[in-house]
This record gives C-alpha cells, sequence and structure tokens, in this order.
C-alpha cells in the first residue's frame, strides 16, 4: 500500500508545493486546513532577517563500501563511501534541501535527530510514519528550514539496525553575527560515539525478530569510526585530538551507539558543559559525562598552559542497567599536545612519553547518572529563556519495559520460558504498518491503518518496580491518542521490573521537552510534583528514563505532524500523529522500529 499510492501522493505534494512557492514559501505543506494559517504565521516568525539565511544543498549517495576494522573487512552501507558519514553544518535560519539517493539493496529513511521540522513533518524520515521509505534506485529530497535552533544533533537511518553506520554530525551555528554565550573557541572538534560489528548488523536484528530473543552485541565501540588500542588489531585504528597548551576547544559529542549509554573522561582533564540537544545549558565543570544513545553534549576543554610531557587517553564504556547482554568493552582515543617548537622534532616520540588513562564510574553507577543529570540545567535568560509551561492540560502515565509475546506454532523462541521479547507502553506493543501514517492521513484512509485508542495510563496498575506480575504477556496494535494543537502536555515515563529494570532512552520527534523531575521507585503523583523544576529545567530532545524510577517531561504540543517518541533503537516506543487536520497531535506505542527491516 505504501508504494501504491506514492505517484499520486507525490503528485499532490508537487501541486501543493507549487502553489505555496507562488505565496512566498518553500517548504512542503501540511495538510490543506492548516496551509493558509502556517504561512501567514511562518513567514512574519521563522525568518525575520531572509538576508541572512541561505540555502545550503547536500547529496547523500547510500552505497556498500568496504571498510575494515579490528583485522575484518565486510562491505557495509554507508553515506557516500564513509563512516562516520559526512557532516551537515548550517546556521540558524538556513534552508536544508538534501537529496538522498538509495544505491543499495536494503530500504532507506533518513531521520534527522532533534530538528523540530515546524511545518516539514514530511522530511522528519521515520519510515512508515512520515514517509514510505525509500527503495532501491529511488531518491527522496528532504527539505526543512533550521527554526531557533543552535548547537550540535545528528542524522540517522531510521529504519531497523541501518542506523549502526549510517549516521554523521550536524553542527548548527548561530546566527551570523551572534556569539556564543561562552568564551569562543580555538577550534571546534565533533566526537561521534559509535559500534562497530563484525556480522552484519541487519542480520543481527534479522534473527532477534525471528527467534524472539536478544540481539547479539557489536565487537567494539569507535571514537569516530575508530575502535582504538584497548582492542586487538586495532592500535591504527585510533582517533587523535592533537591540541595547543593554553587554548578552549568545543568537543561536539554525540552518542550513535544503538542502545548503551556510555560514560566518557579525558585522563586528567576537567571539561565543562555547555550545551545538550541543540540546547545551552548553565556551564559546569565535570571530570566525567554521560550520554545516552541520541543525546548530544557539546563541552569545552581547556587545555594545559604548558606542554606536559603526557598524552591521555580519552575513554567511553557502557553504562549498564539491564539483565541483558551488553558489548563490555571500553573505546579510548588520544588526546595528543603539539610538541612546542623550541622542541626538537627528532628528539621527541610519543613512544616515550606516559599515557594516563581516566578513572571511570562502574558499569551500573546509577548514582553517578542521577547526580549528573541533576546539574542539567536551562540557562533561563532573557536571550534563551525556559518557557516551561507552568499549567497543564493533558497528563499522561506510561509504563515502559519489556515483555513477552507467544511464541509462534511450530517454532522454538529465545524469550523467557520460550517467549519472544516485546517492548510496551502501557502494554502495548507496537505493530508497524505498511502504510506511512502520515500518508495514510493525508489522502483520508486512516481507517484500519490506526486507532486512536491508546491508553494514557495502565490499564491494571501494579507494583511497577516491585514484584513482578505473574503475567508478563503484552498486547499489540497501532494506536494513538490524539492532541488539540496547543496543548500543554506533562508524561510520567515509568520504568517496570516485569523482565528486569533498566534505562530506557527515550526521543521526542518534533519537540523538544522540559525534564521537570526524575526519581526512583514508583512516582508517587501527591507528592513527586510538588518537587517538580519548573524554574530552569533542562530542555532536550532525549532522555533517559532512570533504571528502576520514573522521568516527567512537559512540553507545547505546538507542532502539527506525526511526532514519533520512542527508545533508541528497537525498544519501547510511541508516535505523535496530526488527525483530521484540526491541528490534533496523536500519540502511538512502538516496539521497535526494527519491525520494518524486511518491508
Amino acid at each position: 500500500m505504501c508504494q501504491k499510492r506514492a505517484a499520486s501522493f507525490f503528485s499532490s505534494l508537487l501541486q501543493k508545493k507549487k502553489h505555496i512557492r507562488k505565496m512566498g514559501a518553500s517548504l512542503l505543506p501540511p495538510p490543506a486546513f492548516l496551509a493558509v494559517f502556517l504561512f501567514s504565521f511562518v513567514t512574519l516568525s521563522v525568518n525575520p532577517e531572509p538576508a541572512l539565511a541561505i540555502t545550503r544543498h547536500y547529496k547523500f549517495d547510500v552505497k556498500l563500501q568496504n571498510v575494515t576494522r579490528l583485522c575484518h573487512t565486510k562491505s557495509m552501507v554507508t553515506v557516500n563511501g564513509k563512516f562516520p558519514g559526512p557532516r551537515i553544518v548550517a546556521r540558524e535560519g538556513d534552508r536544508l534541501v538534501i537529496r538522498v539517493v538509495n544505491h543499495v539493496q536494503n530500504n532507506i529513511s533518513i531521520h534527522w535527530h532533534g530538528i523540530r521540522q515546524l511545518r516539514s513533518g514530511w522530511a522528519d524520515g521515520p519510515a512508515y510514519v512520515t514517509q514510505c521509505p525509500i527503495q532501491t534506485g529511488q531518491s527522496y529530497v528532504y527539505n526543512y528550514t533550521i527554526v531557533g535552533q543552535r548547537g550540535t544533533l545528528w542524522w540517522h537511518a531510521h529504519i531497523s539496525w541501518l542506523r549502526s553506520t549510517l549516521h554523521g554530525p550536524i553542527i548548527l551555528l548561530p546566527k551570523r553575527g551572534t556569539p556564543y554565550p561562552f568564551a569562543k573557541p580555538y577550534k571546534e572538534v565533533p566526537i561521534i560515539f559509535g559500534e562497530w560489528f563484525n556480522a552484519d548488523p541487519e542480520a543481527i536484528i534479522s534473527q532477534a525478530m525471528q527467534t524472539g530473543g536478544g540481539p547479539n552485541v557489536s565487537d567494539a565501540y569507535t571514537i569516530n569510526g575508530l575502535p582504538g588500542p584497548l582492542y586487538n588489531c586495532s592500535a591504527k585504528d585510533t582517533f587523535k585530538l592533537k591540541v595547543k597548551p593554553g587554548k578552549t576547544y568545543l568537543l561536539r559529542m554525540i552518542n550513535a551507539a544503538l542502545n548503551d549509554e556510555l560514560f566518557f573522561s579525558i585522563a586528567n582533564h576537567t571539561v565543562t558543559v555547555v550545551d545538550v540537544d541543540a540546547v545551552y545549558v548553565k556551564p559546569f565543570d565535570s571530570e566525567t559525562l554521560l550520554i545516552t544513545p541520541g543525546q548530544t553534549t557539546n563541552v569545552l576543554l581547556k587545555t594545559k598552559p604548558d606542554y606536559p610531557n603526557a598524552q591521555f587517553f580519552m575513554s567511553a564504556r557502557p553504562y549498564a542497567t539491564g539483565q541483558g547482554t551488553f558489548d563490555n568493552s571500553t573505546v579510548a582515543g588520544i588526546l595528543e599536545y603539539e610538541v612546542p617548537n623550541k622542541t626538537s622534532q627528532s628528539n621527541h616520540s610519543t613512544k616515550n612519553l606516559p599515557l594516563y588513562k581516566p578513572n571511570l564510574p562502574s558499569l551500573n553507577d546509577t548514582s553517578f547518572a542521577a547526580n549528573f543529570s541533576s546539574k542539567l540545567r536551562s540557562l533561563a535568560s532573557a536571550d534563551f529563556p525556559a518557557n516551561v509551561p507552568q499549567k497543564v492540560d493533558r497528563q499522561f502515565f506510561f509504563t515502559v519495559g519489556l515483555g513477552t509475546n507467544p511464541c509462534s506454532k511450530n517454532q522454538t523462541c529465545q524469550g523467557p520460558n520460550g517467549t519472544r521479547f516485546a517492548a510496551s507502553v502501557n502494554n502495548v506493543s507496537f505493530v508497524m504498518p505498511t502504510t506511512a501514517l502520515l500518508q495514510a492521513h493525508h489522502f483520508g484512509q486512516s481507517r484500519g491503518v490506526y486507532s486512536p485508542y491508546f491508553p494514557i495510563s495502565p490499564l491494571i496498575p501494579f507494583n511497577y518496580t516491585g514484584t513482578p506480575p505473574n503475567n508478563t504477556m503484552v498486547s499489540n496494535g497501532t494506536k494513538l491518542v490524539v492532541l488539540p494543537f496547543n496543548t500543554s502536555v506533562e508524561l510520567i515515563m515509568q520504568d517496570t521490573s516485569i523482565l528486569g529494570a533498566e534505562s530506557h532512552p527515550l526521543h521526542l520527534h518534533g519537540f523538544n521537552f522540559f525534564v521537570v523531575g526524575q526519581g526512583f521507585g514508583n512516582f508517587d503523583p501527591s507528592k513527586d510534583p510538588s518537587n517538580f523544576n519548573l524554574v530552569d529545567p533542562v530542555e532536550r530532545n532525549t532522555v533517559g528514563v532512570p533504571s528502576g524510577g520514573w522521568v516527567a517531561i512537559r512540553f507545547l504540543a505546538d507542532n502539527p505532524g506525526w511526532r514519533m517518541v520512542h527508545a533508541l533503537p528497537s525498544r519501547s516506543a510511541h508516535k505523535l500523529g496530526l488527525e483530521d487536520g484540526l491541528g490534533c497531535l496523536g500519540w502511538k506505542a512502538s516496539q521497535s522500529e526494527a519491525a520494518s527491516s524486511t518491508s
């Protein structure tokens, strides 16, 4: 169905696009009911200084490339033959036009993680949600404008496990002439944490989906695509950050790992956190960072005033709280100081220098994770206010965790007691449609594709972090809950211990939200809200639900469209969507992006 209507779908969009361009706009429009309203509003407020904004064009050729790591060579899916992929650079207010051409056998879609996509929901990228995936030999143009955002975001494939190799940084600079709210750095360096699999990640997740068991873990973590010297046969594949004494460097850090939250530290150095998820924060110093999958963190690294006669490991390893298997290894790069001019290069060798290692927290240091998260605060200044919703129109309570589905007849499954693992939200596990949800709405063919009856709280309350219930089975469906435009939302996300408590990274498409509270145990609606921070809570697009705990977020539903909120990459999830052209938002639960891999 997703492909049958493609011709008329894009023909309809083209006609509307031509009509809107005559009026002065350039992005693909939302449904007709909203077109006039959004045009009149956005053209007045999105680009108040059009002379300072430009259109930047990029081309992504998705193709196979032979890559060698850990003495293992394989053909892997890349963008433009690069791993990680190419960086995108833009300024606030710029328009990006990115043509993605698919030269591989896999279906492809690209998500621009953290971009709000105001009036450009068609460009968000999740397959079967806002678009049909790009088939072999086909192309798709993503067209959107950077509105009110500056900092570090990233792009990645949004179908199956392809984002393990299809990802790269998005560098958003302030408008020309607008300074950072901190001293200008000497140099800016993107640092992407990823994973290397000797096997094909698509084969790994396909096997897990067939057996119902947990997927095999990666063979190494990477820094900018390189595993580093702590892995066998990898010393030559080490990222080295060469710095000068007495300088300040802005490190733009991205966690592109599939599942694992990561601790990161540079030996004998302290960094200053200044930005998360492309939102400035009150600066604070830290020797160690915690970055959840999907999150970005900008830090200032002030190098030592004099040449230290030493080298320093830049190391990352997982923060692991669940009972499942994970890659229990450490990736390292090297911070290397340039040799002063007065030192003879011929007499100086880095091989003779001591190499210091950082002390990282223990693998399950939940106390550090909670303390680090509590230090994050919005700037809440006149230039960068924290517009936290002070009143709440709609409240939701979502339990997030793992359950089970029965094994199919005549099949052996590897989940608990011969079942299949199934992620769920409020005990609903998402069924991936074969028609893109936004397309179904656009053509008025939503009936039978999804249901607007997603439960706003658990149907059967229980002790969420205590003794788990005997029945671990979940229901399945494609469900949403509709929100009127401009609704202020409060969402409590509660971890469960049904199959073991663990931290769940959750990402909301199309919105930033404020993390107004978090805690351990079961959320108490009579006591916990009194401790919410409604003054300067951190604003971001991805948050980790604490292991055995809860997190509370607030946001304003002011961006109509199908807006997905989901775990990264293949656990519990939701989706948001536009219904009936009323500027409404809808929410759906989702089990796994991986379910779309064979579509």
